[in-house]
């Protein structure tokens, strides 16, 4: 997207003839710890990923490049020749000028009053000026988006925080353009600014600004000056840059900018609301992402779509709970600081937590449970905890944590938590009919079957992927991802008007305990459910456990055998309490990932996305090739052109390893692909990954994998690392 922006600015400039100000000097990031470090160079390898140019350099070039700063604690840093910047008012200037030349129509002084809906779509805009009916909105309002969304009954959790940057009077040393300079260990971005220094924070916990506190008088304005609450971060500039000391400062500039829940901005129809779209909460990327950001709305109101996946920021991701005022004020300054935190793996945000527990919350954190925020759900991630973990980039503290609970699984029985996933009921004379058009799996079987099945678009790529259980002639209970309840439920809905169906959410209903591992089989009968041993694998059926009932469906996500059981959300702590006393162990998320990896099993958000058919995860044995799905033309026409797949397991020969995830694969020198999901692989005793490749790629092959620029040996393999049978699974 940033790439999109540069080349729009400057396109700007040669259609319309307004300066945009671009000056292309570079960026220098430097590190002054050895975590840091790793992070810029991870950075650097991403960046040769996407064909941008980016180098390690010496603390001396890093010094010759930028000559005012202190630079004796440097480590290293990364020089990104191509970067620069350009002027907002300008670049503002050159697209209203662009506009106005196509017929674009503007309203300055005009405030928007209300949001005509109807039938829970757009019809129009009040203004101070009159009425406009149309069919879209974007909703680009920054810092007001919670309260303009509002009007359309759209949750658009952004909340202001904040923003300082010190701007001095000219400063001997600077000549002309330099570098813009990164000092994120002291939380400082530096740069010349009409002969001056412009220095800027992101610190590590910012002032939230109330709603309400700015009305709608407040434009082109800014906050008044905190030299408290700046002056940690002017010590830290005065570190850096010693020719502050004499420097006379013209001004503390202070303004607000609009933060979300997870720093990412969002983008796309809101899921309350159709033909209301969000391009809001830019968490400080507006400039650099703004081109990028611009064209990809203008896609999603033309096509339904953005130009690629970009479901990082789909404006349909946040929980409902997210965009309560009292959680914002307290995540908004948070994500402000966390603008230039390390990218540690396993890291978790400290603020708005706890806001939903699941039914084994409390056996759990007895159980010495760590726990990980997803859609507002409390998770374990591993369990036996003593201490706060370290944050690292090595081998984490809950390495042999997970190592026993995978152990647990694959030579005893564990139970996995599924409890948060999103569970829609589908019910009515169409459930069948309903979910054929808007399923590519084999939907159509007998009630007590258990469905895998992909969601495609008109593209033929993914929606989503999906378990569906047929409960009855009449009735499934489809199984979504815990982040995408709102977003698989808005889409099922938009397509549902045709047929005969209430779709519902009951995903507070219901818990859902994986029990997997050789002694599953013992374990429910000593419990009360030996009929489960005479389910057949992707089957469902009713049982009694600890004296409650359930429903089991036998499929495993971790290749032990096993089975998905769900009960009512208030019985669950009799089934965990049964199941426990009868030997199964509890195991997180980590563990889980681990497993998954190591069956190569694909998920959405990391193998599969918008831009990725079934065709490509090699997932194409789970769909219909009769048709009659919303995306099976384009799937037939995927196929008809030799599409094949592109995803691959690989193993590190080096133990002490440590991928986390798109770092680039090198084959014979040249970039090949990136890795999407990686782990330690217990049961096959090495670091694991799965990947994509742009081209096909011989099982076997050797290729290398750039962590942080160091490149680490691994070996291809198509298809499962583990079990590859899947004998184990099916028991």
């Amino acid at each position: 997207m940033i790439q999109y922006s540069v080349e729009l600015y400057s396109q700007l400039e040669e259609e319309t003839g307004q300066n945009v100000g671009w000056i292309q000097k570079g960026s220098l990031s430097i590190a002054t710890n050895p975590d840091r470090l790793i992070h810029i160079k991870r950075q650097e390898a991403l960046a040769h990923a996407y064909g941008i140019d980016a180098k390690s350099v010496s603390p001396e070039e890093a010094k010759a490049r930028w000559p005012l700063m202190h630079a004796e604690d440097v480590l290293g840093a990364v020089w990104s020749p191509d970067d620069g910047r350009v002027s907002p008012s300008d670049v503002c200037a050159a697209l209203i000028k662009g506009a106005k030349s196509l017929g674009a129509k503007l309203f300055e002084d005009t405030g928007v009053t209300g949001i005509l809906t109807e039938n829970g779509r757009v019809k129009g805009v009040e203004t101070t000026q009159g009425t406009v009916m149309c069919d879209a909105i974007a909703l680009c309002t920054g810092l007001w988006s919670r309260e303009i969304g509002a009007m359309a009954g759209a949750e658009v959790p952004a909340l202001a925080c904040e923003h300082f940057y010190l701007l001095t009077k000219p400063v001997d040393g600077i000549a002309g353009n330099m570098p813009t300079l990164s000092d994120h260990d002291n939380h400082l971005y530096i740069r010349d600014d009409s002969g001056g220094l412009l220095v800027g924070c992101f610190e590590p916990m910012g002032k939230p600004i109330a709603p309400g506190v700015l009305d709608e008088s407040f434009e082109f304005g800014l906050l008044g000056e905190d030299w408290d609450h700046f002056e940690p971060m002017m010590m830290n500039a005065l570190h850096r840059l010693p020719a502050l000391e004499t420097a006379e400062v013209k001004t503390l500039l202070n303004g607000p900018e609009s933060f979300t829940p997870d720093g990412t901005f969002m983008l796309g129809e809101t899921a309350e609301t159709k033909g209301l779209f969000l391009g809001c909460g830019m968490n400080s990327v507006g400039i650099a992402s703004g081109g990028g950001a611009g064209m990809n709305l203008a896609h999603c109101i033309v096509h339904d779509h953005p130009a690629y996946d970009l479901t990082e920021a789909d404006a349909k991701r946040f929980a409902p709970v997210f965009n309560n005022i009292e959680h914002l004020m307290a995540r908004a300054p948070e994500i402000l600081g966390t603008h230039y935190d390390i990218a540690f793996p396993g890291k978790q945000l400290a603020t708005a937590r706890n806001l939903r527990a699941l039914p084994l919350d409390s056996e759990y954190r007895t159980a010495g449970a760590h726990m990980g925020q997803f859609y507002g759900w409390e998770r374990p991630l591993y369990f036996g905890k003593s201490a706060e973990p370290a944050m690292t980039f090595g081998r984490p503290d809950w390495f042999e944590n997970v190592r026993a609970e995978v152990m647990a699984a694959h030579e005893s029985a564990a139970i996995f938590d599924a409890s948060p996933f999103g569970k829609i009921e589908v019910q009515g004379p169409d459930a069948e009919a309903f979910l054929l058009k808007t399923c590519s799996g084999f939907v159509a079987r007998a009630p007590g079957s258990v469905i895998y099945t992909a969601v495609l678009n008109a593209r033929g790529t993914f929606e989503s992927d999906i378990t569906a259980q047929r409960i009855a002639e009449d009735h499934y209970r489809l199984f979504v991802g815990t982040n995408a309840i709102k977003r698989d439920l808005a889409w099922f809905r938009m397509h549902s008007d045709a047929f005969d169906v209430t779709l519902t959410d009951s995903t507070t209903d219901y818990a859902v305990l994986g029990l997997m591992g050789p002694d599953a089989a013992r374990i429910v009968s000593e419990c009360g459910a030996p009929e489960l041993n005479a389910l057949g694998y992707f089957k469902v059926g009713p049982a009694h456990i600890g004296g409650k009932h359930v429903r089991a469906a036998r499929l495993s996500y971790v290749g032990e055998a096993g089975w998905e059981i769900t009960m009512k959300s208030e019985n669950a702590s009799t089934v965990y309490a049964a199941l426990t006393a009868a030997g199964a162990k509890p195991a997180g998320l980590f563990a889980q990932s681990s497993m998954r990896i190591e069956k190569g099993f694909c998920a959405m958000g990391h193998e599969l996305d918008s831009d990725v058919s079934p065709i490509e995860a090699g997932l194409d044995f789970a769909t219909r090739k009769k048709g009659g799905f919303i995306g099976a033309d384009a799937l037939a026409e995927r196929r008809a052109n030799s599409a094949m797949s592109h995803v691959i397991s690989l193993k590190l020969d080096d133990e002490t390893a440590v991928p986390l995830g798109h770092e680039p694969i090198y084959l014979d020198g040249k970039i090949i692909g990136q890795t999407s999901s990686c782990a330690f692989g217990y049961r096959v005793g090495k670091p694991v990954a799965l990947g994509h490749v742009k081209s096909s790629i011989d099982d076997g092959s050797r290729v290398q994998i750039d962590i942080a620029r160091d490149m680490f040996d691994a070996t291809v393999t198509i298809g499962p690392l583990y079990d590859p049978a899947g004998n184990r699974m099916k028991g």
